[in-house]
């Protein structure tokens, strides 16, 4: 591991002045919070930092609270506060559900809610010392010749990998939004907008820049009548990320959904909305047929690899089961 200087601010704003400063001097600076996953990278050397920001020293960025129509969210909030908060599981049982799906207990102790949405890849190329690959500024995703079994089979190309955050399609499909700080100021944006794909930008997860910080999540109340799900399956149960995971957030009248949301995880670079699988539904009484049917035209234009075809039928039965669990 590169020696390192660990920096503690005590504002926002500091820290913000601080990442400007590194960034004009051409030094490698990362912003932390809980830190367990920026450790592994560092560990394998994908991360080489001059400096790393600790948000934890600054106040005021743990928070859940309920106010205006919705909850606000503090960026360092940890996912355990989140997954037990009461208010959340009563109101936004989807987010509960996904938050406690995440990584394993001590690491839902230490890691937060802004650090769960920027992760890095788990890909093994990626994360792997003796691999150069795209996303690290080389010229191959060694996926598409090597063993693609998790990557991505939607949105893809010409990196394969898929976004391994369990919040980040329960959020997407509540439909919330994400404020962060910057050298020009606040900005508060959708989260679905935050995430970016390799066609974008082929080394990046999301947009933010060198001197922007993650400060909140803001999530709106689902209407009257709404319902949500989160399903995920993974290899190991005690602890792993998605294989495929699915959210799904219903709103029904009259025995007929209104409204809907589904959003995929562990099958594309970005949380993977499908307009036109929620747009068949609208109107349509959600039974085993119209779930199948939505779950067909979700997967559509899929292109597996070689070695995960599986995922293709593993998406369409999660969906179907989270649309039938949220009516």
């Amino acid at each position: 591991m590169k020696s390192f200087e660990n920096i503690d601010p005590k504002s926002v704003k500091e820290a913000v002045g601080l990442l400007q400063k590194f960034s004009k001097e051409k030094k490698d600076a990362a912003v932390v919070g809980g830190g367990s996953e920026y450790l592994q990278l560092m560990k394998v050397r994908v991360a080489t930092p001059d400096y790393i920001v600790n948000l934890k020293t600054i106040p005021g960025l743990s928070y859940i609270k309920e106010e205006g129509g919705g909850f606000r969210i503090g960026a360092l909030t940890t996912l355990s506060e989140l997954e037990e908060h009461k208010g959340v599981q009563e109101k936004l049982l989807i987010l509960s559900q996904a938050a406690g799906e995440a990584a394993s207990p001590q690491i839902r102790n230490a890691g937060t809610v802004a650090g769960n949405l920027c992760q890095r890849p788990f890909c093994w190329y990626f994360r792997s010392a003796s691999h150069v690959c795209l996303r690290k500024g080389g010229e191959v995703c060694y996926s598409v010749a090597g063993d693609s079994r998790y990557h991505a089979i939607l949105g893809a190309g010409p990196s394969y990998i898929v976004h391994p955050s369990d919040l980040a399609p329960a959020l997407v499909a509540l439909d919330a939004k994400i404020k962060v700080a910057g050298p020009a100021g606040e900005k508060t944006i959708p989260l679905e907008k935050f995430f970016v794909t390799p066609q974008v930008n082929v080394r990046r997860e999301n947009i933010l820049g060198p001197a922007d910080i993650v400060t909140e999540i803001q999530v709106p109340l689902p209407k009257a009548g709404s319902k949500g799900f989160y399903y995920k399956v993974r290899e190991r149960q005690a602890w792993d990320h998605a294989i495929v995971s699915v959210a799904t957030v219903v709103q029904s009248a009259g025995g007929a959904a209104r409204d809907a949301r589904v959003v995929l995880g562990g099958v594309a670079p970005v949380p993977w909305r499908v307009p036109k699988a929620e747009e068949f539904l609208r109107g349509k009484a959600i039974d085993d047929a119209a779930a199948q049917k939505a779950a067909e035209i979700a997967l559509d234009g899929v292109r597996p690899m070689k070695d995960n075809v599986y995922k293709v039928d593993l998406a369409k039965n999660l969906i179907r089961r989270a649309l039938l669990a949220s009516v």
